[in-house]
């Protein structure tokens, strides 16, 4: 029955061609009826878990999807080829602000929304063919999968590493809510177009920063992770060795205290800047109505780093001098817009000479700048000066050097130009950044950075007005968020017991889904009934919290629960066997965000013994952006209007640049705008769905993998996507046509001839190559290049001979097989054709390289006159230096160029080169 089966597959493959639809659909069935891809856990197997960062259900795939995920499929398909028991999920990072938005735009809940796009996505994830387990699919807004996440929380604050603490947000005045950062736009709300306010509120927190220094050293157990992850993860962290310094205030108690990791430049401090909500800003400001009007406005700028990185330097004078700790000079104290109030002290002492932030700032407010730090040429030349002034000069080398005694004389050495020339540019240039020789400064001149700080650290400590201190950049990660599409935060309110987490029994907390949502304020805020409560501690009537958490928390440890399906506690003994994820796959703009929680998330669940691992994953790899094309026209009022792809007639030149574009909707010419990330705002996204539709999806997922490495960008070419369906239908072609052969003989290697050894080699250095490229090196492009130069051998291989015959049906057999990871419904369907039963293709093992193929009865040699290639000669592998030698000489473009000259020598390099000296 099977052989009926099969011929049947052959004469409609032969009938019809390569019919894409039908194909994948045939494949995509079979492997639903069989359950390909559900996986259980198998200790006798080598594990291998492959993850995908889960996507936000928005409606549609986009081609950053198909990307990331064929990336996922190609390495999940050939680790089980290679034996190994493979999970690779797929699930729903569901909760967010896109839904609320949503919700307000199209009148309905939130809940909805979201699934229904999950079923449209799941829809077209299918459609793509990736093996997904998805018995273990779900979606972190359901109950069921966040109420592991509030238990966890609930640990966490019995423990003390969840608190409660006021921290500034934005805050919509008109709307009544808190905005993220991105819905403010040019310092007003998004909707109702109202100046935002900074307003401090109360906000729970996570201790992230107990974890710094692990999360830091174990940047170094990951070799597996891309070095630019590490980095950016490193510098978040930020680890910095300094001193806390007191200044003491005129007219107060309490000094006002700074951190640094220059205390060399000490000397060099001509204010102290504070933020605006710093105390003694608030108190200045009483009896200051244009400090206060200051404040007011700084309530309406931004609160994140990098916003105040960007903003333009601005200050105004407290009225308020701190005395500086070591010459007890009065300095100004200043309220800047770039000091954070909840990084570090709220204060930082200013050193305009060698801090380029604070040059610009003492520039625009014509504060004083020293130089107190210099370079090595600097330095000696204030010596060289100092040995020659008079022995009674004071012990101050730039200042005897500028001004003691005879310095007249000097006035036009090239020492004291240097040492002027040095000073002007910190005046008048920028500052001088760098680590050098203290002057200046007293007792320290001449001190290098690490001595200076040894010595100030001393000093300081053993006067009290100071401490060494490790700080770190890294804050204490702020999960509470004043949205309604959730999780909800599992504590209660009460007026005697304080905040109490919800006992465990009451988990979940259940997000209501059928509201009404108008964006204005909370659902569960807006409704009494939700928020009434009983304290579970002295039974009295409480109230629940009405925030939810930051949605980083599902995608944090999302990875672990995929592991657990079912499981009555976030992850249960399974979560050892497939943990740690051996290859995660995602964008790199999640290294310092995601990729931080997830692997601190990964921390506390080891604390908390529900996993052994100290680290989530063992492998990363950040896939490049798809970029496109994008094309506009200008608009009157000066804006564009940007164009799809889709929709313009491009005419390109011969290396496949674009020339000229015109609208297909009225022939027109529109303007080219050059190569782009994929986006809505520019309009040059490709609906990955209309591709699968005209192409396949495995056409789709042959260019995706083809036309770029993994981590580098990806330029979309119809053209390109083209080309990837004309090689499939030449290997369907090849395929079928040698299948519509009666017999199919085996390959016999002692009686084989040359052309039959040469294709030959030429498969299983092919196999050898795509083994190396996709499973080591995930240089997929490289793979693919090399079946396509294999089936171009294979298309001008006429032998009809039965070893012929033999050494065609091996190197399509093993092609079907190394293409099965990024065209599985083509080569389920290819492996029928030349005659195998139906099966799941990731059960046939991967193709063994023959080192016996490998074996070359001949050589190419190349040969060189005096350092130049002039030709190449055959000579068998087995060849002496004199045989090669012989056959070099004779070589006829040789012979010519060797023609009225003498051979003084003949270099045979072997296997390799033949490098004959003449003259």
């Amino acid at each position: 029955m099977q052989d009926i089966q099969d011929q049947g597959n052959q004469d409609q493959a032969n009938e019809h061609g390569y019919q894409p639809q039908a194909v994948e659909t045939a494949a995509q069935t079979y492997w639903r009826d069989h359950r390909a891809y559900e996986v259980k856990e198998d200790a006798s197997r080598p594990k291998f878990y492959c993850l995908s960062m889960l996507p936000y259900p928005s409606g549609a795939l986009h081609m950053g999807h198909v990307r990331n995920y064929t990336i996922g499929d190609v390495i999940s398909r050939y680790q089980r080829m290679q034996g190994k028991n493979v999970l690779q999920p797929m699930g729903w990072d569901a909760f967010g602000l896109p839904a609320e938005n949503a919700a307000i735009k199209n009148k309905t809940a939130p809940a909805k929304w979201t699934y229904q796009n999950i079923e449209h996505m799941r829809a077209q994830l299918q459609r793509m063919g990736f093996a997904y387990d998805w018995t273990r699919e779900f979606a972190t807004c359901r109950p069921d999968y966040y109420r592991w996440e509030q238990l966890m929380f609930t640990r966490l604050m019995k423990k003390g590493m969840a608190y409660r603490k006021n921290a500034v947000v934005n805050w919509d005045p008109v709307d009544q809510t808190v905005l993220a950062n991105e819905q403010v736009v040019d310092g007003r709300g998004w909707r109702s177009g109202a100046l935002v306010e900074k307003r401090e509120i109360p906000q729970w927190f996570l201790k992230i920063t107990d974890y710094a220094q692990e999360l830091l050293d174990g940047l170094d157990t990951l070799p597996g992770w891309p070095d630019a992850v590490k980095t950016m993860q490193r510098n978040w962290v930020g680890r910095s060795e300094g001193l806390e310094i007191h200044f003491d205030v005129e007219g107060e108690s309490e000094p006002l205290t700074v951190f640094t990791t220059r205390p060399d430049t000490l000397m060099g401090v001509t204010f102290v800047s504070i933020a605006g909500e710093h105390p003694l800003a608030i108190k200045a400001a009483q009896d200051n109505a244009k400090l206060a009007a200051f404040l007011e406005e700084l309530k309406h700028g931004g609160v994140s780093e990098a916003e105040l990185e960007t903003q333009e330097k601005r200050g105004m004078d407290t009225g308020i001098e701190a005395i500086h700790p070591l010459t007890g000079e009065k300095i100004p104290v200043f309220v800047a817009n770039f000091v954070l109030w909840g990084y570090g002290t709220g204060a930082v002492m200013a050193v305009p000479g060698h801090d380029q932030r604070d040059w610009e700032f003492a520039q625009k407010y014509s504060l004083p700048i020293r130089m107190v730090v210099v370079d090595r040429a600097v330095l000696d030349a204030v010596a060289e000066i100092q040995h020659d002034l008079s022995k009674g000069v004071g012990a101050d080398p730039m200042r005897a050097a500028l001004g003691g005694g005879n310095i007249d004389a000097y006035e036009t050495s090239a020492a004291v130009q240097l040492i002027e020339s040095f000073e002007a540019s910190i005046q008048e240039d920028s500052a001088f950044t760098e680590r050098g020789y203290l002057v200046n400064s007293g007792e320290f001149d001449g001190m290098d950075y690490s001595q200076a700080f040894e010595a100030m650290a001393a000093r300081f400590e053993r006067e009290g007005k100071g401490v060494r201190r490790v700080n770190w950049r890294l804050r204490d990660w702020g999960v509470s968020r004043q949205r309604y599409w959730g999780c909800p935060i599992p504590v209660i309110y009460c007026p005697t017991c304080d905040a109490v987490p919800v006992p465990e029994d009451q988990l979940p907390v259940v997000l209501p889904e059928d509201v009404a949502f108008s964006g204005v304020q909370s659902p569960i805020k807006a409704d009494p009934e939700w928020r009434k409560t009983t304290c579970p501690q002295c039974g009295g009537p409480a109230e629940r919290e009405t925030d939810t958490f930051d949605t980083f928390m599902e995608s944090s440890w999302y990875y672990a629960r995929y592991t657990s399906p079912g499981a009555n506690d976030q992850v249960d003994e399974r979560a050892n066997y497939w943990l740690p994820v051996d290859q995660y796959i995602g964008g790199i703009e999640h290294a310092i965000l995601h990729l931080l929680y997830f692997r601190f998330y990964h921390k506390l669940m080891r604390d908390a013994g529900l996993v052994q691992t100290d680290e989530p994953a063992t492998n990363l790899l950040c896939q490049g952006m798809v970029i496109a094309e994008t094309f506009y026209r200008d608009n009157a009022d000066g804006s564009k209007d940007w164009i799809n792809p889709a929709d313009v007639e491009i005419e390109r030149d011969d290396k496949a640049r674009v020339i000229g574009a015109r609208s297909k909707s009225d022939g027109q010419p529109v303007k080219i705008g050059g190569t782009e990330k994929m986006s809505k705002s520019k309009n040059n996204g490709i609906d990955p769905q209309a591709m699968v539709d005209k192409f396949g999806a495995d056409t789709v997922r042959l260019f995706s993998m083809f036309a770029a490495p993994p981590e580098q960008s990806l330029e979309w070419s119809e053209a390109g996507v083209e080309g990837m369906a004309r090689f499939l239908r030449r290997f369907w072609r090849e395929v079928t046509t040698h299948a519509s052969q009666p017999d199919h003989p085996v390959v016999d290697p002692t009686a084989l001839d040359a052309g039959q050894k040469t294709l030959r080699r030429q498969l299983h250095e092919t196999i050898q190559k795509v083994s190396d490229d996709i499973g080591r090196r995930h240089s997929f492009n490289t793979a693919i290049a090399a079946l396509m130069e294999l089936l171009n051998a294979l298309n001008k291989f006429n032998d009809q001979s039965e070893q012929g015959r033999a050494v065609r049906h091996e190197a399509l057999e093993a092609m079907v097989l190394l293409l099965n990871p990024v065209v599985p419904h083509v080569s389920h369907t290819l492996w029928q054709v030349l005659g195998h039963p139906e099966s799941v293709l990731e059960d046939q093992p991967w193709p063994k390289v023959d080192s016996v193929a490998l074996v070359r009865d001949s050589l190419t040699l190349a040969v060189q006159v005096n350092g130049k290639l002039r030709g190449t000669i055959e000579v068998a592998a087995n060849a002496s230096k004199e045989e090669a030698e012989a056959l070099a000489l004779v070589q006829p473009n040789v012979a010519a160029f060797l023609e009225g000259q003498t051979v003084c020598k003949v270099i045979v390099v072997p296997g390799k080169i033949v490098n004959i000296v003449a003259g």
